[in-house]
């Protein structure tokens, strides 16, 4: 917004302010966004870290706004009423969080929807929400740049499906190049005459027609929208997956078509009751399935991953600066834990450099999760000594984090495990190591052992008490304490070195520097 805009009251895209005027802000201010789709009602207040918010307020209602709009031309009268119950809730919630005014999104039902407009009016009068309605191309938009919140390096096509539409939008190098919308909604799919075959020849020629105009070749393809979600949670149930996080969920072109296969032919009732869903979800799966498998079998990409990031999350990277988008959400994220949760915020990083030298040869996209890892150490402090370091890996696995891979979400786990206990032996939390391989394992034993020497070694900063020094080659870990501090080096914290030597397989020294 520029000063003569702002001079003249104009309103800021749909917030009517801007959420980040200082281009360093690492805080967001709580702010609430109301996304009214086809199929669900949703507020989300979000809150703390600017560069990763998290969830303060999160509530879902699936009204079924667009059920039968392709058929009537008109919104559900059923939707509507609970769509509208939903709205007056969420105003007075607010109002009752203190939070600025409601930033409220509608998509395909009331654009489309004839009484669309009536809608709209009827929900500013009875509750003082104005609602934003967005085209595809703008909603197909707004879906790409969440996944880029949580994917800053995500490289392919970004795939939204809503209960009356699906949008397919272009990620690469940071930006959003083409999109183009569709009516592949299941709500619409379920009006397509000819049967089981009329349904399967639409899809396909929709689809190919899609391939078309947005380009061929794309290898990775982010799923967006509770249909899509719903159907890797099914992927999930099918292939006995333990960790059952959905962000970041990858699925190969085979899974996806084994589990559409698999949907098809299920009772569609036991399922729900494996997984929870909610009928009304679970009512639109089997369509969509069909839809991600024409879109498998027509585009082939070589990857599908699951994004909990979507428009919501799209609307508030829209505000970030330039500065603030090239930041890491996973390091901005754990920064925000540690000042809110830590005994001693700052100490991670002070910690991060006391260990860094038996890291130094790692990748970068390694040494980050390690970099989170000293930054989360101290977090679940309150947490009851026996039960600590369960609570570190709880944390670390189903936190509401981006940038980080179900692999990397289990490594960074297992290092919080070790920072608090040693063995992992007989862990309840062993059917989620499978997804680390052996290298993997011992590299998170050694960071969680390292950690664990290096948090009580010295209160204020380790590297004022010693000095680690790694010779790799030599298989030596050598500990080079300073003369006025050397009475640190007591009995646990011997004990506590010698674990970590040999978890690197090394020999432990200790030196003592000169005066």
């Amino acid at each position: 917004m520029t000063a003569e805009t702002r001079a003249r009251g104009e309103d800021w895209s749909p917030f009517g302010r801007q959420l980040f005027d200082d281009p360093s802000a690492r805080a967001l201010d709580r702010v609430g966004v109301v996304d009214v789709g086809s199929n669900s009602v949703r507020l989300v207040v979000f809150d703390g870290a600017a560069r990763s918010p998290a969830y303060f307020y999160n509530e879902k209602i699936m009204a079924g706004l667009g059920q039968g709009l392709a058929e009537t031309g008109r919104l559900s009268p059923d939707g509507k009423r609970r769509a509208l119950a939903a709205l007056q809730r969420f105003a007075i919630l607010a109002k009752g969080m203190k939070l600025p005014p409601l930033t409220c999104v509608a998509t395909a039902a009331v654009r489309e929807a004839t009484d669309g407009p009536e809608f709209r009016k009827l929900v500013e009068s009875e509750t003082g929400l104005r609602l934003w309605v967005i085209d595809g191309q703008e909603e197909a938009r707004l879906s790409a740049q969440g996944v880029l919140l949580g994917w800053p390096e995500a490289e392919g096509i970004v795939c939204d499906i809503g209960g009356n539409s699906m949008e397919l939008a272009e990620v690469s190098g940071g930006a959003v190049g083409r999109r183009v919308s569709s009516a592949l909604g299941p709500f619409r799919l379920q009006q397509v005459a000819g049967g089981k075959k009329g349904l399967a020849r639409h899809i396909r020629d929709t689809v190919e027609a899609l391939a078309d105009e947005i380009g061929r070749g794309h290898e990775r393809f982010y799923l967006v929208g509770g249909s899509w979600r719903a159907f890797a949670r099914l992927d999930m149930e099918r292939r006995a997956y333990p960790l059952t996080v959905l962000h970041e969920y990858r699925m190969g072109p085979q899974s996806v078509l084994q589990t559409a296969n698999w949907i098809a032919e299920a009772d569609i009732a036991t399922l729900r009751a494996k997984t929870g869903m909610s009928a009304a979800r679970m009512d639109l799966v089997p369509i969509a399935a069909q839809v991600l498998r024409q879109i498998v079998l027509t585009f082939h990409p070589k990857e599908i991953d699951v994004s909990s990031y979507g428009i919501r999350e799209g609307l508030l990277y829209e505000q970030m600066p330039k500065r603030l988008r090239l930041r890491d959400p996973l390091i901005e994220a754990c920064r925000h834990a540690e000042r809110t949760m830590a005994r001693m915020p700052g100490f991670g990083k002070k910690l991060f450099q006391f260990i860094l030298p038996i890291f130094r040869d790692l990748p970068e996209n390694r040494l980050r999760i390690v970099k989170a890892a000293c930054l989360l150490h101290d977090t679940t402090w309150r947490a009851h000594p026996d039960y600590r370091a369960e609570a570190c890996f709880d944390n670390a696995t189903r936190a509401n984090l981006g940038g980080l891979s179900h692999p990397e979400r289990v490594y960074l786990g297992l290092a919080l495990l070790h920072r608090y206990k040693n063995s992992r032996a007989g862990s309840r939390m062993a059917p989620l190591f499978a997804l680390l391989d052996d290298h993997q394992l011992r590299e998170a034993e050694v960071l969680g052992k390292a950690m664990r020497f290096g948090a009580m070694f010295a209160v204020r900063s380790p590297e004022d008490a010693g000095e680690i020094i790694w010779r790799q080659k030599k298989k030596v870990l050598d500990l080079r304490l300073n003369p006025e501090t050397r009475a640190l080096f007591g009995e646990v914290a011997e004990a506590r070195f010698a674990s970590l030597a040999e978890a690197l397989g090394a020999t432990a020294q200790v030196t003592v520097a000169a005066a």
